[in-house]
């Protein structure tokens, strides 16, 4: 397995140079956002023309209704996102309910704790604290219904999120007062301002 290599936030890349070149790139975004994102943003953010990413996403929304994929690419007031097809609904709220029953994985019981004593917080503070990216594990947690989006960060603009009274209701708590005193045990917000700062969120 190739190892990941860090890129600076101004370093231009050569999508055309990737697999599967610039589509492949933006497919790798649409994957990864929490929320619609305008051809024009994601431009900008990859460094693109803008007609080009508004035909590309055009082209692949085409591509995958034509091929009944289980999920497809759908612009909502201007902004693009994927979500599951409309017909598969009844599949997924199969798996939803079922889900629920599931077991946590280690990985996403360790972010609930971080969520839930460092509420409201962003995925980079998340990221931070555990040292991995969570993006897959926040995904995992929102569908399951223990967290939830509660606003913005005022600096960033950066998603912030918390627990859900259905989360309570799993741990058998009527408020977070009852939380055990773990909080001490995590690092402080400073701390956690100064490990995204040098790259580890």
């Amino acid at each position: 397995m190739a190892a990941m290599s860090e890129v600076a936030p101004d370093e231009v890349l050569d999508l055309a140079a990737l697999p599967g070149g610039r589509r492949a790139a933006l497919e790798a975004v649409l994957m990864v956002i929490d929320q619609p994102i305008s051809a024009a943003e994601l431009a900008e953010a990859l460094d693109l023309d803008a007609a080009e990413v508004a035909a590309d996403l055009e082209a692949l929304a085409a591509e995958y209704a034509e091929a009944d994929r289980g999920f497809a690419l759908r612009s909502i007031n201007g902004g693009w996102r994927i979500y599951s097809r409309g017909d598969l609904a009844p599949v997924v709220e199969k798996f939803l309910l079922d889900g629920q029953q599931a077991k946590l994985t280690q990985a996403s019981l360790e972010t609930l704790a971080v969520i839930a004593y460092r509420q409201p917080v962003s995925r980079a503070r998340i990221s931070a604290v555990r040292g991995v990216n969570v993006d897959g594990v926040v995904r995992t947690l929102l569908t399951r219904g223990l967290i939830t989006e509660v606003g913005e960060d005022g600096e960033g603009g950066a998603t912030l999120y918390g627990t859900t009274t259905f989360f309570l209701q799993r741990m058998g708590l009527s408020s977070l007062d009852e939380l055990p005193p773990l909080a001490p045990y995590l690092p402080p917000a400073h701390v956690i301002d100064e490990l995204i700062e040098q790259g580890h969120g």
